[in-house]
């Protein structure tokens, strides 16, 4: 906000959007009053603001930057998740018209429920309310935490269409079935919060250029080893991939491409031994990317290649009753938006991959990754759950006989 406008909200007093603090708080009080904000619709800290006298008496500039280093460190180990914040400087005049600096706190609605230093809160009117069991399980249930409803429906607080690029909608607009918005609303690309439009999470995902602006684990991170062992002294390559999820797949495919080594041997003309079955591959990172938990805070995909293996990692349980050996028998998708406009709106851009879009509907993608996997390594690959949070799939490389690789050719 301005200046201009802060100075008329600090002049109305506290309200359910708005605290002031003269003095430091005691950091598990104020981890309370933050994640208050979080947990109901966002709101606004002034640090060096009288709350009964409504006037500025700003904070000494040699204190400024140990503040918010203090304020970083309460919203990341006192509050779980860690919470996002913005902070600004602002001069305002004290009561004897001199110009002062205080810090203003801004606190966006989350999409997750916070737990601060004494247990969880929600701001209601001037101040904050410890929630009790029946309300706190409600608001779980509201912001999906619980899967009770499909988190990617859920509206992203202060986004609207705007935040979306254009370019990235064309592909969901069909000329002659009515109004644009409409058309989106039905793909459940927008939402409504509170009576405001704004982009789903889905539309999030799928619409705008950078989704860690509003899901900051929503990327994909690739890192590739010379040797077999997770050792940064062995690190070839590493990328993040934070685009939308379309582009987050092919770069992450083509990463895998690259990196992999293909050898081949003269013959009959030339022989490749690609270490990965390309389809394989494209078939886990789809997987990996449609059915992974964007609620989990912090869980972002990893991708790590070896010498001798490729490891993919997914955020999250199964869903609903699906287990790893009933994962061939069934398809159980978490996140169905995702899952239907991935198999209707988004072609695939090679042949080769045995398929039109990005999304099979029939559920044969665990078929094709363990099928072409072993064809080409004679080894299954290994699909198991870490602590009931987190899928790994392990793909295992191709090897060479001895008499392939006198023969090879780089």
């Amino acid at each position: 906000m301005d200046i201009q406008t802060l100075q008329q909200r600090i002049r109305l007093g506290e309200d359910s959007t708005l605290e002031l603090k003269q003095i430091v708080p005691h950091p598990d009080g104020l981890s309370d009053e933050l994640a208050a904000f979080a947990n109901a619709n966002g709101g606004t800290l002034v640090l060096g603001v009288d709350d009964k006298t409504l006037t500025a008496t700003g904070i000494p500039a040699e204190q400024m930057e140990t503040l918010k280093s203090w304020l970083r460190g309460i919203v990341n180990d006192r509050i779980t998740p860690p919470l996002e914040i913005l902070t600004e400087n602002v001069e305002l005049p004290n009561a004897a018209g001199e110009l002062v600096t205080v810090i203003v706190v801004s606190v966006p609605r989350s999409l997750w429920i916070h737990e601060s230093a004494n247990g969880y809160f929600r701001r209601v009117a001037d101040s904050k309310r410890k929630l009790t069991p029946d309300v706190l399980a409600r608001l779980f249930q509201q912001r999906s935490q619980a899967r009770l409803i499909r988190f990617e429906e859920q509206a992203v607080a202060d986004t609207s269409l705007d935040d979306a690029d254009a370019l990235l909608l064309r592909r969901f607009l069909r000329q002659h079935e009515g109004d644009e918005r409409k058309q989106l609303r039905r793909l459940h690309l927008l939402a409504d919060l509170e009576g405001q439009e704004c982009l789903s999470i889905a539309g999030v995902l799928l619409c705008t250029e950078k989704p860690v602006n509003w899901l900051p684990s929503a990327y994909i991170q690739a890192v590739a080893y010379s040797g077999v062992n997770n050792d940064p002294n062995e690190q070839l390559d590493a990328k993040d991939f934070d685009g939308p999820l379309d582009r987050q797949l092919w770069d992450a495919f083509d990463f895998v491409r690259l990196n992999m080594k293909v050898p081949a041997r003269k013959e009959f003309g030339r022989v490749d031994y690609p270490q990965y079955s390309l389809r394989a591959v494209f078939e886990a990172l789809v997987n990996a990317i449609v059915h992974r938990d964007y609620s989990i805070w912090g869980g972002r995909i990893r991708l790590h290649m070896f010498a001798d293996r490729l490891e993919l990692y997914s955020p999250g349980a199964l869903p609903n009753s699906m287990t790893v050996e009933s994962m061939q028998a069934m398809s159980l998708p978490r996140n169905d938006v995702l899952s239907s406009l991935f198999s209707r709106y988004y072609p695939v851009r090679d042949s080769g991959l045995g398929r039109e879009y990005l999304m099979d509907r029939r559920g044969s993608g665990v078929d094709v990754i363990l099928a072409e996997s072993e064809r080409l390594s004679g080894r299954k690959p290994l699909i198991e759950m870490i602590a009931d949070m987190e899928l790994r799939v392990t793909i295992y490389a191709a090897l060479l006989s001895h008499k392939k690789q006198h023969d090879l050719i780089n």
